[in-house]
C-alpha cells in the first residue's frame, strides 16, 4: 500500500544553518506517528513543513500522492495545531471557529457544535476567548482541528495546559480518530501520551531521525 505520507531526503536551512538533516520517513493512511525530542530537535520545523508553512530546502514532502509546495501548497485535508493556537480573543469559542469554518464554507453550525462538543468544551458558552483557561484555549484548539473531519491530523502538543481529566479525554477522542481511519502525526513532551496513542515513534536529536 503506498504510503499516505512520503517525507524524501528533506533537508531544511535557514540561511546557513541547517535545521533538518536529510529526513526520510513514510506514514500509513489509518495510523498515529509520534515524534519526540528536546525543545530545538526539529519536530516543529518538520510539522510546518509537512503542512506547507515552510518550504523545503532539499527533496519533497507527498502528502495523499500530491508534492507539498509544487503540486499544491497545503495538504488538502489536514486539521493542524502548531504551537499556541491564535484565536481573536474578544469574541467567544464557537463564534472564532464559524469565522474559520467560513473561509472553505464545508461545514454547518451544527457540525462546529459537535466538534466542540467533542473537545469538551460548551459550544453555548458565552464567555470571551480572553477570559479562557490555557487548557481550554487547547480544547478550543483541537475542534478547530477536527471540525472540518480531516483525512489527516499535525498535533504539536496537543495536551498542552490540560490536567489529567482533560489529558484522557482527548486521548480517547484521538484513539477514536485513528480507529475511524485518520492518519496523525503527534508530538509530545510525554513519553506516555505517544506510546498510549502511537503506532510508530520517531526520536529527533539536533534535526536528525535517531534509529532508523
Amino acid at each position: 500500500m503506498k504510503p499516505y505520507i512520503e517525507i524524501d531526503h528533506v533537508i531544511k536551512k535557514f540561511s546557513n544553518e541547517t535545521i533538518l538533516h536529510d529526513i526520510t520517513i513514510n506514514m500509513e493512511q489509518g495510523k498515529a506517528y509520534g515524534i519526540s525530542g528536546n525543545n530545538g530537535s526539529g519536530k516543529t520545523v518538520l510539522m510546518k513543513c509537512i503542512c506547507g508553512f515552510l518550504p523545503v530546502t532539499e527533496g519533497s514532502i507527498r502528502v495523499n500522492g500530491k508534492i507539498i509546495g509544487t503540486e499544491i501548497d497545503f495538504p488538502e485535508s489536514i486539521g493542524v495545531i502548531i504551537e499556541t493556537p491564535g484565536f481573536l480573543t474578544n469574541l467567544t469559542g464557537m463564534r472564532n471557529l464559524e469565522i474559520l469554518a467560513a473561509l472553505k464554507g464545508k461545514i454547518s453550525k451544527e457540525e462546529i457544535r459537535k466538534a466542540i462538543q467533542k473537545a469538551g468544551l460548551d459550544p453555548d458558552l458565552k464567555k470571551s476567548v480572553a477570559k479562557y483557561s490555557l487548557g481550554m484555549r487547547q480544547r478550543l484548539g483541537i475542534a478547530q482541528a477536527i471540525m472540518e473531519d480531516p483525512e489527516f491530523l499535525i498535533l504539536d502538543e496537543p495536551f498542552n495546559g490540560l490536567d489529567k481529566h482533560g489529558v484522557r479525554e482527548i486521548r480517547k477522542l484521538l484513539l477514536e480518530l485513528k480507529r475511524q481511519g485518520k492518519t496523525i502525526l503527534l508530538a509530545s513532551h510525554n513519553s506516555e501520551d505517544i506510546e498510549i496513542l502511537c503506532d510508530k515513534v520517531y526520536e529527533m536529536d539536533g534535526g536528525r531521525i535517531q534509529g532508523i
